[in-house]
């Protein structure tokens, strides 16, 4: 494919559209310009103009005249006889570009509010520039100075006076070949693509050269109809649509020689034709055991020639959807109320179970203290005192406390071995 023009990246986007179509359907992005019409030049470059008027109040009737014009291709005119000779533009101002006017010998009817304007009838563009003209009879209030909305300009009367007017603009003062330079051309975005790297769809060139861009199939359904330049009409016309035809597209207009440079963009969606609705058609040549179907009273006599009843039965077609989404809520309830129930069993069953610490002792048995008898008599009272130590740990704090429970016996070593001896 080919990639977008980037060349004119200032293009000014005129218009942005949302087209939706159905499947399979035609679409038509509507892409008109009447600035965009080529009509060839048969009148000798009579489409670029300039002429003067006054807005004079001089005589009373405030009124609005003409004073001259000139063709780029032809002599200038004076349209009153009073101001042939005395007032007149330059003969090369569509060369040079100075449209300025020149009166001779002011007078005070001469004043009044002067209006130099330029049409270009090929590009559709109107300029005008205005400049006021007051008269007077002393040499010192001769000047020129800006009222805030147009120059004014104070002349000594009997004097030539040159009212300016110069627009150097490339249109108004060449002649371009404007079937070259007047081209037009649709590109498309696919969804995601950025502008820079949208494709090439047409080119169309007012000199009649049409290039086509893509694969045969594209080419065949999307097409610009051969008169677009006479008629303006550069639409875009895209048969038999299918989905991947969504996207972007762009109609930019470049028309270098009047310096017009537009886009229009279309953001094309295509739908899903809308399915028609079900009908069964029963006919029923027997009514009679059927009346208790109808809300309306049927006739009773047999005699009556009666047609051919039909009743039209429409079968919604979103039944089964309405269970599919019924299906999957009972599910996911389903499934939560199995998670609560776990959760309250493993809970109850732990509270059951409690906290159990099994102590065992392995190598040792168990001592009953009934069996032992203790001996008081070697047990000394004593006075029980509460001594406060500070002990370094617990070792030390035990041993005491045995000392003060049980004081030492004194034992005699040598008493039993005296016997012993000789």
């Amino acid at each position: 494919s080919v990639p977008a023009d980037a060349s004119n990246p200032e293009s000014v986007v005129v218009s942005v559209l949302n087209v939706s179509a159905v499947l399979g359907s035609q679409a038509v992005l509507p892409c008109k310009s009447h600035r965009m019409v080529w009509t060839q030049d048969r009148l000798n470059d009579r489409q670029r103009v300039v002429h003067w008027d006054v807005h004079s109040s001089y005589y009373g009737d405030n009124k609005m005249e003409r004073l001259c014009d000139m063709y780029s291709a032809g002599d200038q005119r004076v349209y009153s006889s009073y101001n042939r000779g005395r007032i007149l533009m330059p003969d090369n101002a569509f060369v040079e570009g100075n449209f300025s006017l020149v009166i001779k010998g002011v007078a005070e009817s001469d004043e009044g509010t002067y209006s130099c304007n330029l049409h270009h009838h090929y590009c559709h563009l109107y300029e005008t520039e205005k400049i006021q003209l007051i008269i007077t009879k002393k040499g010192e209030d001769v000047r020129e100075y800006w009222d805030g909305e147009k120059p004014v300009l104070v002349a000594l009367e009997g004097s030539t006076v040159t009212l300016p007017c110069v627009n150097r603009n490339h249109i108004w003062t060449e002649r371009h070949s404007e079937e070259e330079q007047q081209v037009v051309h649709w590109d498309r975005q696919p969804p995601g693509v950025p502008h820079d790297r949208a494709d090439r769809l047409i080119d169309l060139y007012a000199s009649g050269e049409r290039r086509s861009y893509g694969p045969l199939f594209v080419r065949q359904k999307m097409n610009v109809t051969g008169s677009a330049f006479a008629l303006g009409d550069f639409s875009l016309r895209i048969s038999q649509l299918e989905s991947a035809d969504e996207g972007t597209y762009s109609c930019h207009l470049h028309h270098h020689y009047c310096g017009l440079h537009e886009r229009r963009i279309y953001r094309v969606f295509v739908t899903e034709p809308a399915r028609e609705k079900k009908v069964v058609n029963l006919t029923t040549p027997n009514i009679a055991p059927a009346t208790n179907l109808f809300s309306f009273p049927l006739p009773s006599d047999p005699n009556v020639v009666r047609g051919h009843n039909v009743i039209n039965v429409i079968i919604p077609e979103s039944r089964m959807h309405f269970f599919q989404q019924l299906g999957y809520i009972l599910a996911t309830l389903l499934l939560f109320i199995v998670l609560l129930i776990i959760v309250v069993l493993v809970t109850r069953k732990r509270r059951q179970r409690g906290y159990e610490y099994n102590v065992k002792k392995y190598g040792e048995k168990d001592v009953n203290l009934k069996e032992f008898t203790v001996d008081t008599t070697d047990l000394t009272p004593h006075k029980s005192e509460d001594i406060r130590l500070d002990y370094k740990n617990n070792i030390l704090k035990e041993k005491a406390e045995q000392a003060r429970s049980f004081p030492a016996k004194n034992i005699d070593l040598d008493k039993g071995n005296n016997d012993f001896l000789p």
